[in-house]
């Protein structure tokens, strides 16, 4: 009897803590992306567009790493290997089908502060120049390279330990106002860390709190040294690329292939200068020497980390938020899911593994993005396809490109930021919106410009949270209703079948950030559920269900709800007498709602909504002016549905 209990707890034992072979195959499907869409791959249909894709974004992948490269304050063939490996990491771990990791403007702004630290410039001299160190580089940009990699190296160790903690849920707390403030903020910071290259002049880095006003200070005071060559190369470099790109986006229909005006203008530049010995000639700074190859990985050094722990922050939560957002609108754009706490692991990993490989911190950029757009990229495969081209440039074409003019580049980099520097325009849609998003935009922004991107992000999000917190004691969170007088004017004014594809839910709570995603999913749940369903019900039925987070409110929403007809019209009518305020995030989530209902056959009435409401609705999305969407009552919601199902068949008569 003793060994039959022991032999039956052996078992049960062993199917507790024996995994299954399912269970692992979904754990590494969920955290090896790569397995899941590259034995879905089309070849016939997704190879010829990856492949163009994947050329175009390797000409800005190379062109953003060398200069990105010179922004982190590191020799630039270290930034064609930050073009390289994050990309390749990235792809088996991210889930963004268009988005491009490698170097990026803000990550590398923010490891220049470690860098000019740690190894400042007028300690070139006192280190050794010799040419034995690795790839024939100095001791002194080996140094460099190495506070670089170690700060790359720590924030993917932070991203890797969020990702163990499950922070991914927490990134609510990033509202697009926030985001586009920042980045914005951030960009404008990189264009004025160019505006040295761009005039050719001699600066020393200038960089800490107000150091953006600083740094034009000291331009004004030194205008007289500005380098005329240097500038007039830039203004012309700067209005071809404009408009070229401007040109290739207005006929992108018309043309299978855009003119890939980045390579065009780099050969040319390169071939000019030269030519006209331009660097001895006129005194004008180029790239200068770029090793070939790929020199044996080496482990950061680990005894500076703690002198980094501030920049590595900074890499980790300004490069995931610049990178997440990408990620989500490419998403949201393309139709597929995005897992935020996957997305950590994603980028964790795309820090920690290259910076063994003297690569500097790594993230996602827009610029990468709108190339994978605009070029017509189907999967992850262009963006491996332009590490091939990559290497090419690394083992073979690299040192030709001594004799780029930095202000080239720099002109490159300043118009490829042209996609977070004309989110100025966000300013009016957030006005016309909510204007205390507006307000948090103009602070969030000017906090960014005054100290750094890192410092700006976070004063949004506490200022978001502090202004919410404000706003949910004064909301109104329960509505009382008679359901009952209301059930019975339904009855009377509307024919059973009608009636039987009605569903009415009331919104009860605030509507903002906090709660958007969670409305989004129960709402969406609802709508599937009843479409599934073949039962029709004789009346409305009536139910409670809570669509708004239980942490912030006890309100309900009241759903009357009945199993709709199948392959006939559904109405859904949302009552948002409850709604007593609601911010940008969730005016166009209810815009978002009122375009997925649609799509799926769902005609959408809202009732009880504020003037304010109505208004920020109609300026936000592109509604459907031909019929009335917004009502006063339920009851004229629901006699509006009554007289378009008589027009309807009285057209269907007619017609027979």
């Amino acid at each position: 009897m003793t060994g039959a209990k022991r032999k039956k707890k052996s078992v049960l034992w062993s199917k507790m803590h024996m995994p299954h072979c399912e269970d692992f195959k979904q754990w590494c499907r969920r955290r090896l992306p790569i397995l899941e869409w590259a034995t879905h791959y089309n070849l016939k249909e997704n190879l010829l567009p990856d492949t163009v894709s994947g050329i175009m974004l390797a000409v800005q992948q190379v062109t953003q790493g060398l200069a990105f490269a010179i922004l982190s304050s590191v020799h630039p063939v270290f930034g064609l290997y930050g073009s390289l490996f994050p990309a390749i990491i990235y792809a088996i771990f991210g889930m963004g089908r268009h988005v491009a990791t490698g170097t990026f403007a803000l990550t590398s702004l923010i490891s220049a502060n470690a860098v000019e630290r740690l190894v400042p410039l007028n300690s070139q001299n006192l280190t050794t120049q010799s040419n034995t160190s690795v790839l024939g580089l100095s001791d002194f940009e080996m140094q460099r390279i190495g506070v670089a990699a170690a700060v790359s190296f720590l924030g993917g160790v932070i991203q890797v330990a969020m990702f163990v903690l499950q922070l991914g849920s927490a990134t609510f707390l990033l509202t697009e106002p926030v985001i586009s403030a920042m980045t914005t903020g951030a960009a404008t910071h990189v264009v004025t860390s160019q505006v040295k290259y761009l005039l050719g002049m001699k600066m020393p880095y200038i960089s800490g709190p107000l150091g953006f006003f600083y740094i034009y200070a000291y331009v004004f005071e030194n205008i007289k040294s500005v380098q005329l060559e240097a500038l007039l190369l830039s203004l012309l470099s700067i209005v071809v690329l404009v408009l070229v790109k401007e040109l290739n986006e207005r006929f992108k229909r018309k043309i299978k292939i855009v003119l890939p005006i980045d390579l065009v203008l780099i050969i040319a530049a390169s071939f000019t200068c030269y030519c006209t010995n331009m660097e001895n000639t006129y005194g004008l700074e180029v790239v200068g020497h770029i090793p070939k190859g790929i020199p044996p990985p080496r482990a950061p050094p680990m005894n500076i980390l703690s002198a980094v722990i501030t920049e590595a922050f900074g890499v980790a939560l300004v490069g995931y938020v610049a990178s997440l957002a990408l990620a989500q609108g490419s998403a949201k754009k393309f139709k597929y899911s995005v897992d935020d706490n996957q997305e950590f692991l994603a980028h964790g990993l795309s820090n920690v593994i290259p910076s063994f490989f003297f690569c500097i911190p790594s993230a996602a950029a827009m610029g990468r993005t709108a190339v994978l757009y605009s070029t017509g990229a189907k999967t992850q495969v262009a963006c491996l396809i332009s590490c091939i081209f990559i290497l090419i440039v690394i083992y073979a074409i690299g040192p030709l490109l001594y004799w780029l003019p930095m202000c080239v580049l720099a002109s490159i980099i300043v118009v490829g930021l042209k996609g977070m520097l004309i989110q100025f325009r966000d300013l009016k849609k957030y006005w016309n919106v909510d204007k205390i998003d507006w307000g948090i935009w103009v602070s969030t922004y000017i906090f960014t410009i005054c100290f750094a991107a890192n410092v700006g992000l976070l004063f949004g999000v506490l200022c978001t949270v502090a202004i919410v917190i404000g706003r949910f004691p004064r909301a109104k969170t329960l509505s009382i209703k008679n359901m009952k007088e209301m059930e019975f004017k339904v009855k009377t004014e509307m024919d059973d079948e009608t009636l039987q594809q009605v569903k009415i839910i009331s919104i009860n709570n605030p509507l903002v950030f906090l709660n958007v995603k969670k409305f989004h999913t129960d709402l969406m749940n609802i709508i599937q559920k009843e479409n599934a369903s073949n039962q029709p019900l004789d009346e409305i039925s009536k139910c409670e269900q809570n669509t708004l987070l239980n942490s912030l409110s006890n309100g309900i929403c009241n759903e009357e709800a009945t199993q709709p007809c199948l392959n006939q019209k559904c109405y859904l009518i949302l009552d948002c007498s409850g709604l007593t305020f609601s911010d940008y995030s969730g005016v166009s989530m209810l815009v978002e709602v009122y375009t997925d209902c649609m799509n799926k056959s769902v005609d959408v009435s809202l009732v009880h909504c504020t003037a304010s409401l109505i208004k920020a609705m109609k300026y936000w999305g592109n509604l459907d002016s031909e019929k009335p969407i917004f009502f006063e009552s339920v009851s004229a919601a629901i006699g509006n549905i009554h007289l378009n199902k008589n027009l309807s068949k009285l057209s269907d008569h007619s017609e027979i």
